[in-house]
């Protein structure tokens, strides 16, 4: 029996100073560039498990005799990791977000719509989700809306042209990216602002795409007179990890322990490394944008990367987190992988006050959940 104490006790103290060590690296994530250190940017995304791992051995070591003190190493990791664990966890559970827009208010809706689920659903003999979304979208009564994989019909007649969300979703205004030909000119693809407000200049600028990789959308800029005052809303779409069938497949080898195990890590691995190298270079751009506006600013955008990552980090700067002024909880907005993928934001300018902040789950129309959030420009 002693024996057994013995090698639990130590058990203990391995694993909790090991989870502690790799706690602290995925903190240090958020400052240290992807390029050079892209294998601790991977622990950024078992951020989560690592902080439920810190967190029970907190609270084992506390009724254990003997075993406080390492509780106590817990607690100082957890102190110390504070700023990455605010990042991730947002903690208002009063905030209830009111579908009555605030007077004098200005509501910012972004959603990444996968092209409106169009040539996804359709492949398995769906029929596609646009014109729901289309409706979910006019629920909001938005007055700048973003969209990320936004596709444009030529044909007037369907609900994905720009005319269509002109007349009938009454957003008279935009700013398109137009990244991608699709179909001999049929479509376009990109990242779009739509605005009932005027628009009374804009911005394209192309972040770096090398090697020809697709899935990254330009950053725009959209400078709207609203009222009395005039701000500049940026919208954009960085780096994707690009993960094809085959990928998903192989995170699931990974997560039986299949045999071939090495091989599909080895996979998985090496177009994280890329995607996080890629993002963190786009985010230094994005950010050099936002620092030069001449108005009071807001972002949208589909990053491709988590809260406690250094592409998140650089990007907000001392702007501020709308979901985590006025939000609760962990905030889902991807819905493959992982329970815990925030990774669709809206930062504001610190002029701005947040007034509520709504990710809406479980939709089941694109692969991204929308963000909803009310601002007002303070005195």
């Amino acid at each position: 029996m002693a024996i057994l104490r013995y090698v639990t006790r130590r058990l203990f103290i391995v694993l909790n100073l090991i989870s502690a060590f790799l706690f602290l690296l995925a903190c240090a994530n958020t400052f240290l560039h992807p390029g050079r250190w892209w294998i601790i940017a991977l622990l950024g995304l078992i951020f989560p498990l690592l902080l439920l791992l810190l967190v029970c051995f907190f609270i084992i070591g506390l009724f254990v005799p003997g075993w406080r003190r390492w509780s106590l190493l817990s607690l100082a990791v957890l102190v110390i990791g504070w700023p990455n664990i605010h990042n991730f966890l947002a903690l208002h559970p009063g905030h209830r977000f009111d579908p009555r827009k605030p007077a004098g208010a200005l509501r910012i809706m972004t959603w990444n719509v996968r092209s409106f689920d169009e040539f996804t659903t359709r492949k398995m003999g769906a029929s596609g989700h646009r014109s729901q979304m289309m409706d979910f979208i006019d629920s909001q009564h938005a007055d700048v809306l973003c969209l990320e994989e936004f596709f444009e019909s030529r044909i007037p007649s369907d609900s994905c042209s720009i005319p269509y969300m002109q007349e009938r979703l009454h957003f008279p205004y935009y700013v398109f990216s137009r990244d991608y030909v699709h179909f001999s000119g049929k479509y376009r693809a990109g990242v779009i602002i739509f605005s009932r407000y005027p628009i009374v200049d804009s911005q394209l600028v192309h972040v770096s795409r090398p090697d020809g990789y697709r899935t990254t959308e330009s950053l725009i800029a959209a400078d709207i007179h609203a009222g009395k005052d005039t701000i500049r809303v940026f919208a954009t779409h960085l780096q994707s990890v690009l993960f094809q069938s085959k990928d998903f497949h192989d995170l699931e080898i990974i997560r039986k322990v299949d045999d071939s195990i090495l091989t599909a890590s080895k996979s998985i691995a090496k177009k994280l490394g890329y995607a996080f190298r890629r993002r963190a270079d786009q985010a230094e751009q994005v950010r050099a944008q936002l620092d030069k506006s001449p108005h009071p600013g807001i972002i949208c955008g589909d990053f491709n990367d988590v809260p406690n990552s250094f592409t998140y980090a650089t990007i907000r700067g001392k702007w501020q987190d709308a979901f985590l002024k006025k939000g609760f909880g962990i905030g889902r907005t991807y819905v493959h992988i992982s329970p815990t993928l925030r990774i669709d934001y809206i930062l504001t300018s610190p002029v701005f006050n947040v007034l509520q902040c709504r990710t809406f789950f479980s939709l089941h129309m694109s692969d991204h959940n929308p963000v909803v959030t009310d601002v007002k420009l303070g005195n």
